[in-house]
Parts: C-alpha cells; sequence; structure tokens
C-alpha cells in the first residue's frame, strides 16, 4: 500500500493531512501512534475507503477489488465491538458472511472455527449483553477476520479495557497476524502497546499530520510479556517518546 501526497481537510478549512507519504509493505504489522486529533483515525478512514482524500493518491498493489465469495480485502475493527444485540456470538461473527450471501452452514463453521481462534469457542450461544468487554472485542475482532482479509485495520480497539485483558489481547492478535499473513494496521495512543505489537512504528505529529518517525523495531520476532521489561524495549520505548515529543509540540 502506498500513500502519496496525501492531503484531508475538513469542513470548515481545518487541515488534517498534509503531503502523507507512507509505503506498508505487505504481511506487515504496523503501528501509527501521534497526539490526540492528529489524524490517525482519519488516515484509517480513507486507507478502508469510508472517506476521500482532497488530494494524493493512495494506491494497493496488487489491487485491493473485492473476490468472488466472502473473502474481503479490507476489515475494519473499532475502539466499540458495534455487535448486534439481538444476535448471538456466533451469529455476530457470521454476519459478514451472511452479507455475502454464504449458506448458514458454512458461515456457521467459519464463524465457529474464527471464535475458537480468538478464544471464544465455548461462548457462541451468548449474547453481547452476557459478555465482558474484552470478550466483546474478540467477537468484534472474529467477526472481522472471518472473511479472511488481506489488510486488517484497527482503530485503538483495546484502548477501553483494562489492563491485563488488553496485554491478553495484543499477545492474541500477534499470534492471529502470523497465522493468517495479513497486512495490519493498528492505530493506538499508547507507545508500549505499539513497541509490543508492531514490527514497525509510525508516530506522527499534531495536525496536519506529518511522519516524526518511522521506524523498523529492533524487537524478536517471538513475543512475551517479558519482554516489556528487557532494556531493549526500553530503547524502542525512549525512541517512540522523543519522537511523539517532538511532534507534540508547538
Amino acid at each position: 500500500m502506498r500513500l502519496s501526497g496525501l492531503r484531508r481537510v475538513f469542513p470548515g478549512g481545518v487541515p488534517v493531512l498534509e503531503g502523507m507519504d507512507l509505503d506498508i509493505t505487505a504481511g506487515s504489522f504496523v503501528a501509527l501512534v501521534g497526539p490526540s486529533g492528529c489524524g490517525k483515525s482519519t488516515l484509517l478512514r480513507l486507507v478502508a475507503g469510508l472517506d476521500w482524500p482532497d488530494a494524493g493518491t493512495l494506491t494497493f498493489s496488487p489491487p485491493l477489488e473485492r473476490t468472488r465469495g466472502p473473502r474481503a480485502p479490507i476489515a475494519y475493527v473499532f475502539q466499540d465491538a458495534h455487535l448486534l444485540p439481538w444476535r448471538s456470538v456466533l451469529d455476530n461473527a457470521a454476519l459478514p458472511l451472511e452479507l455475502a450471501g454464504m449458506p448458514a452452514p458454512e458461515r456457521r463453521a467459519s464463524a465457529r472455527a474464527m471464535l475458537e481462534h480468538v478464544g471464544l469457542g465455548e461462548a457462541t450461544s451468548r449474547f453481547p449483553a452476557e459478555l465482558s468487554g474484552g470478550m466483546r472485542m474478540r467477537v468484534s475482532l472474529a467477526r472481522a477476520l472471518v472473511t479472511r482479509p488481506r489488510l486488517l485495520l484497527l482503530d485503538e480497539p483495546f484502548a477501553a479495557l483494562d489492563e491485563l485483558t488488553r496485554t491478553r489481547l495484543d499477545d492474541q492478535l500477534r499470534v492471529l497476524w502470523r497465522e493468517l499473513g495479513m497486512t495490519v494496521l493498528f492505530v493506538t495512543h499508547s507507545l508500549s502497546e505499539a513497541a509490543y505489537l508492531a514490527e514497525r512504528a509510525v508516530v506522527l505529529s499534531r495536525r496536519p499530520a506529518r511522519v516524526m518517525l518511522d521506524r523498523h523495531l529492533a524487537l524478536p520476532a517471538e513475543r512475551s510479556p517479558a519482554l516489556r521489561a528487557t532494556p531493549e524495549f526500553a530503547r524502542e520505548l525512549g525512541q517512540l517518546h522523543e519522537a511523539l515529543e517532538r511532534g507534540d509540540a508547538p
């Protein structure tokens, strides 16, 4: 994916992105961090086709054309799980396949398999009101992944969760990324989460966003919670924090 000279101006002439250039390699895990309101979510919406730039280009190679059948090129996970309260966990996870016209037995089998992937194999018949916040986010993640997307976009999906649940979901997300081989673009306010999850971190400035740091993280491919206590992790965190400070300066 290549962003070249991307510009987005909100109504009233407020520039959010100005001349944004960024290349994302297929199969990579990239974290986007930056001050609140700097345009991270706007950038994700442009990539997803939910909004349109005022200038510049956004291209995919090969093109992200919708394939025949249930496979979707892009999946989006929001900060809120947005589950349908009247549908079971299984039927929430199967919704994209239902909308794609897949027969009920096949879509439920696929949804059940993905729910097993995210650790909810025993909760398929429950309803959203019966789930914890972390469980609801796992259903949302399963619903996004059930179409086996080429590109997964996540907009602070774990921000409202407690630290222990968030850490567990971070680990689960990395496992799923490595197993499924998709490209991941992950927006977070947490520098620690960005450093732990991603292969590469992009730090943006305050609005209009520009790239302050684009860094391939010098951390092992295999990660566990113990990594957060190492000098290597602290060094990477320091690099991200220094760039964030520069980007937030007036």
